[in-house]
């Protein structure tokens, strides 16, 4: 087996349903190290052999959670669809464990309300996110997109902050990273078409074109 990326200490999945054990597949398929937490035995039996390591445990209790060493991940999604109360206790135990990146399943607008106001960074509505999606989401830093096929998308990513200041035309990212800068919008303005002489402001939004991977790494430039 490959060795799997420790950056960030990897990705906390809770939840092992058709949900959460499909993102933690691919996320695994990313080459990340996960950890799966997972209440029901049968569950965690079935996928013991399929995921790198599976715990059965109460997520909802702060100090089992501390005692697997939960606090020292940086990304943790609560993927329990069966429970809203077991959810919600749950994203409440990794707030107040520090988790700076809580993603958290929603199974109604309600619902979203609740983990929103207990501590969830990210909601998801899994009947509109494929565990795919999610995966490419939580370990890039696109913001969103829309992938084409499996050679192109569309994303949503922050101007890097090496590039910041910069006009497109010197950056050359069609040539450097093979994406092209489509629009840039910066907060409270309108989103405005990119050409040769955009200077790429600190904290605008751009819109970019290319295959996930090479959007990827043109998201993560430092």
């Amino acid at each position: 087996m490959s060795a799997r990326k420790t950056d960030d200490s990897g990705v906390l999945v809770i939840g092992l349903g058709r949900f959460g054990s499909r993102l933690a597949g691919s996320l695994i398929h990313l080459n990340q190290d996960v950890l799966a937490i997972e209440r029901d035995l049968e569950r965690v039996q079935h996928w013991s052999a399929r995921l790198d390591r599976v715990v059965q445990a109460d997520s909802t209790e702060e100090t089992v959670l501390r005692q697997l060493g939960v606090a020292d991940f940086q990304r943790a999604v609560v993927a329990i669809g069966a429970s809203v109360e077991a959810s919600v206790l749950t994203v409440l135990a990794l707030a107040e464990l520090g988790i700076p990146q809580i993603w958290a399943r929603a199974t109604s607008e309600k619902h979203a309300k609740i983990l929103d106001s207990v501590g969830a960074h990210h909601v998801i509505f899994p009947e509109a996110e494929t565990g795919d999606r999610v995966a490419h989401l939580i370990v890039s830093r696109m913001l969103d997109f829309i992938e084409f096929g499996d050679d192109f998308a569309i994303a949503k990513v922050r101007v890097p902050e090496s590039i910041v200041g910069r006009r497109l035309r010197d950056v050359s990212p069609t040539d450097r990273y093979g994406v092209m800068v489509v629009g840039a919008k910066l907060p409270g303005e309108h989103f405005s078409y990119a050409g040769p002489d955009t200077v790429l402001q600190r904290d605008s939004v751009l819109v970019v074109e290319g295959s996930i991977s090479q959007v990827q790494r043109f998201a993560g430039l430092e």
